[in-house]
Formats: structure tokens, C-alpha cells, sequence
């Protein structure tokens, strides 16, 4: 499969919360990006593991390969990114196919994909009705928007702490403001939008109350997912 960026991208870098961090908001991302749902059909699926509500499966070695090759100029504009090659340590189709009924407790609130902050993620939105986007949070206890080795054991601490308490995560996707977060910015689910940040910011699945699982990539909530490192 050849990819290439698509003849009518739009690029929109957002800055948000008092951390000021970096969204950028890519719209028209890839040209056919139907042949990307087209690979998916065909794509062997698992358990995303313990803390994905889903099941994910490899993308195409191609579609990694455009990432690490041809993203390193809007990192370096957008990002201040200055090394060189890009290494991708997951890229996954991912399908969002767990009830809010089944939820662990983590899966219920905002995470951070890793508390390194030089490594950023993608989220590539390849499914076409309403299922909701992307939200990032602030931590209204520690007023963290991110998380690194330092705050980490602070803000696990504090939350282990709520999580026992009379404001710990109700049993459904969080979508919006709660008694332990709030949202601080967003970006809608779009067929072929592409979001890039830091991997160490609190963000979650937008998910509503209305969202019914599906695990048929032509019309669940498909995206592929990666992380990238410095090479």
C-alpha cells in the first residue's frame, strides 16, 4: 500500500490548558483513506490488554513507515522537535468494543500514555458517524494537565485516594467535566483527522451515553493509534 498525504490537508495547531501543550488538529490526513478501513477488515484482532476498552490489531507496515518518514517537519514546526529519525513503538488499529457496564476503573477516567515527555501520540479517526472524539483534562486536585516521573507519584497517590472516596469514577466513559476532572480542550471523531500531542498529557476517548459497541471496522469506532519516539 502507497500513502501519501492528502491534496487537501489542513493543518490547525491548538494550544490549551494553563501548560499551554500543543494539539495539532489534521484534517484530510491521507489520500483513500478507505483503502486503510478496506486493510482492516482483513486485520487480526485482540485484546488491546488491560487498560485499552477494546481490541486492537498491527497496521500496515506502510502506514508506519509514512509516519516515521514524513511527520518529522510538523513535529519540528509545531512541536520544537529536533532529532532526527522517528521511531514508532506502537502503531494499532484500535476499535473502542467495551460496554460502559464493563469498564475497569481506569479505563473510566483520563490517562497519560507514558510520563517520558519527549514521546508523542496520533490518533488517526477512520470511522464516519457520531462516536466522538478526543478530550485532554486537568486533575482539579493537583491541577495537573500532564504528568512526568516527578508528578507521577504525586498524582497516583491523590487519585487512589478519590478513587475510595464518595467521588471515585462512575461506571461509564468519561465525556466532559466531573467532580475529579475537568476537560480543558477537545477535538470531534472526524473521518481521516489526524491529532498529534504529547504523550504525557491527561486525554481520554469523548465517548457518550448512546455509544454501542461494534467490532466491525467498517462501522465501529476504528482509529489507528501510535507513539512515537525520537530515533
Amino acid at each position: 500500500m502507497i500513502l501519501d498525504f492528502h491534496p487537501q490537508i489542513r493543518i490547525e495547531k491548538r494550544v490549551f490548558g494553563n501548560e499551554r501543550a500543543t494539539l495539532l488538529v489534521i484534517d484530510n490526513f491521507v489520500a483513500e483513506p478507505d483503502r486503510l478501513v478496506k486493510k482492516a477488515t482483513t486485520a487480526q484482532f485482540a485484546s488491546g490488554g488491560r487498560f485499552y476498552p477494546g481490541i486492537r490489531a498491527k497496521a500496515p507496515p506502510s502506514y508506519e513507515h509514512f509516519l516515521a518518514t514524513r511527520l518529522q517537519p510538523l513535529l519540528a514546526e509545531h512541536f520544537g522537535f529536533t532529532g532526527g529519525t522517528l521511531r514508532l513503538s506502537m502503531c494499532h488499529y484500535s476499535l473502542v468494543t467495551t460496554p460502559a457496564g464493563e469498564l475497569a476503573p481506569m479505563q473510566r477516567i483520563p490517562h497519560v500514555d507514558s510520563l517520558a515527555r519527549e514521546g508523542f501520540a496520533t490518533i488517526h479517526y477512520l470511522f464516519k458517524d457520531h462516536l466522538g472524539g478526543t478530550a485532554f483534562y486537568r486533575h482539579r486536585a493537583t491541577g495537573f494537565e500532564s504528568l512526568d516521573e516527578v508528578r507521577g507519584p504525586e498524582y497516583f497517590n491523590v487519585l487512589q485516594a478519590e478513587s475510595a472516596g464518595p467521588d471515585s469514577p462512575e461506571l461509564q466513559y468519561i465525556n466532559g467535566d466531573t467532580a475529579l476532572f475537568e476537560r480543558i480542550e477537545q477535538a470531534e471523531g472526524v473521518f481521516n483527522r489526524m491529532l498529534v500531542y504529547r504523550r504525557n498529557s491527561l486525554h481520554s476517548g469523548s465517548i457518550d451515553e448512546s455509544f454501542a459497541p461494534d467490532a466491525d471496522p467498517r462501522t465501529g469506532r476504528l482509529s489507528i493509534n501510535s507513539f512515537i519516539d525520537p530515533g
